[in-house]
């Protein structure tokens, strides 16, 4: 169980949650849900105790699971596989029985021999205490259903992609939770677990988070994730700064609530007309000596009535995303030739040759894990190929936006990473830049390690716009967009003139984008864009 009491939650001197209880039981299934920057990932965050709020307490009983939108690092020497295990411990055990068979194996002396195969017995024991092999196999099939097949699991955590990385840390959470059957007890806190997931494994993910016993807090832009599963609904009003709970399902909150926004905006009309005649009224008595203390009174009646109103929500506003021309740039800004990488023995791809036209569109495609987020390093020079080259045309600008938001510098704060990007651009039209992606005021000095995960990739954007790049190195840029944001950042792909490289597992994006290339990884094999090709989008 979790309990909060008296929580008020803050970014900077803004008031994200003001003195509010919230309690999450075994049976609970919450979508926890408001607009970008309401303040869903700091809650979470704090329900989970990986920080404080600002006011309040938070009481936790029981095992919790907590995945956040940003992938843990860990130790990135261990296995995948190891990774999972580790949830119950039987990574530990099982290296443990492995090196002692080694010793059985190898002990001449009979004593010694007697000695290990009893220390094998007893971390035997243990090991099946904890669900042993039955309990390997279960995280083989929660891996399986997430993408994460025996190849990748045996590989070092080092050699994933960051996608990769957060499946295994979202199967470490389910497989921890399923020990002495699903829902033992366990509170999942879930931020955004669709991102990286590929058709398949999101039906997957809605059948198990349906029917499970545990308590369960979840963020998601899933509408259809959402309908599912969720029984409650916790709605972060950024307006009013409050969360409305809805003990219902889904469809029920959603009638409901706009039933109460309907109620707000009759409260308010009507009190507006109350206090407007009380003002006109005191407005002719205070014009008389001796009515002036009646008038007085009439006043302040009028102030309290408004004061006690709720704010009407008005409709939650949009990131204005429009990439500027590009700068000049020859026929073909961006070569490479011969491409290959491999993390130690793991050859990821090899041979892949690109070339990119100016004002061209290419999609990249690949299974999970073929090598596509490393491409696009390679393409921006933040990583170094094995062999090959990549060759800047006449004029080649770049712009990369990175599914984990690499390109942001966590403790440097809002204004100070869109200035590194742009030090060029004068200090006021830089504002008015970052006014159009929603981030003013007191949030311009928020750090960027603090913001949600919709608002760093806004962030981001902002900077790919102050670049006036010719070429973008696109890896899934509408992730943990909100869909109003989303729109956006598809309607300015559409206008764009400039050359985008693109990797996604939305098929929207790559619709707005019309593709005239795609690049199929491992492979590196280049073809003409067909629709044929769509259906591999969300699989990829």
């Amino acid at each position: 169980m979790i309990t909060a009491t008296g929580l008020e939650l803050r970014a900077g001197t803004r008031i994200l949650l003001a003195d509010t209880t919230l309690r999450l039981q075994p049976g609970d299934r919450v979508g926890l849900v408001g607009r970008n920057g309401a303040g869903k990932t700091t809650t979470l965050r704090v329900l989970a105790g990986e920080s404080l709020p600002y006011a309040g307490s938070v009481e936790q009983s029981g095992e919790l699971g907590y995945l956040p939108q940003d992938p843990r690092e860990g130790d990135l020497s261990v296995t995948a596989r190891d990774r999972v295990l580790s949830a119950r411990g039987l990574d530990v055990l099982a290296a443990k029985l492995e090196k002692v068979q080694i010793q059985m194996a190898e002990l001449a002396d009979g004593a010694a021999r007697d000695a290990a195969v009893r220390e094998y017995g007893r971390i035997e024991e243990r090991f099946s205490a904890l669900g042993g092999y039955a309990a390997e196999s279960e995280a083989g099939r929660i891996c399986s259903n997430l993408g994460l097949p025996d190849r990748v699991l045996a590989q070092p955590m080092a050699t994933l992609s960051g996608g990769q990385r957060r499946r295994v840390e979202l199967a470490r959470i389910l497989f921890a939770a399923a020990e002495g059957g699903a829902g033992a007890g366990t509170m999942l806190l879930l931020d955004e677990p669709t991102n990286h997931l590929d058709a398949d494994s999101i039906t997957w993910l809605r059948d198990y988070l349906k029917n499970y016993n545990g308590g369960l807090v979840i963020i998601s832009h899933d509408v259809d994730l959402l309908d599912a599963v969720v029984n409650k609904v916790w709605f972060l009003d950024a307006v009013r700064g409050e969360l409305d709970i809805y003990n219902m399902n889904w469809k029920r909150y959603l009638d409901a609530r706009a039933t109460d926004e309907q109620r707000r905006r009759r409260e308010r009309a009507n009190a507006e007309k109350k206090a407007g005649a009380l003002l006109a009224q005191a407005a002719k008595l205070g014009a008389k000596a001796t009515k002036a203390t009646a008038a007085q009174n009439m006043a302040r009646r009028a102030e309290r009535m408004m004061s006690e109103l709720d704010d009407v929500r008005v409709a939650d506003k949009v990131a204005h995303i429009r990439f500027p021309a590009p700068a000049p740039c020859g026929r073909t800004p961006l070569t490479a030739k011969n491409l290959s990488k491999a993390y130690g023995s793991l050859e990821v791809f090899a041979g892949v040759d690109l070339a990119i036209d100016r004002g061209s569109k290419v999609v990249v495609l690949g299974l999970n894990g073929a090598g596509k987020t490393t491409l696009l390093r390679l393409l921006f020079g933040q990583q170094a190929p094995d062999t090959g080259e990549v060759l800047p045309g006449h004029g080649l600008k770049l712009g990369y936006f990175a599914q984990e938001h690499d390109t942001l510098d966590p403790d440097a704060t809002v204004w100070e990473n869109t200035r590194h990007a742009a030090p060029d651009t004068p200090a006021q039209e830089l504002r008015n830049l970052l006014g159009s992606f929603l981030f003013r005021g007191e949030q311009l000095d928020q750090p960027a390690g603090t913001l949600s995960g919709g608002e760093k990739t806004r962030l981001a954007l902002a900077g790919l716009v102050s670049s006036s790049a010719n070429v973008l190195l696109l890896d899934e840029p509408t992730n943990n967009l909100d869909p109003a944001s989303r729109e956006q950042v598809l309607d300015a792909l559409r206008r764009f003139t400039g050359a985008v490289v693109l990797v996604t597992h939305d098929p929207g994006a790559v619709t707005a984008l019309e593709p005239e290339r795609v690049i199929l990884l491992p492979d590196g094999t280049e073809d003409h864009w067909s629709a044929d090709y769509l259906d591999l989008v969300e699989l990829a």
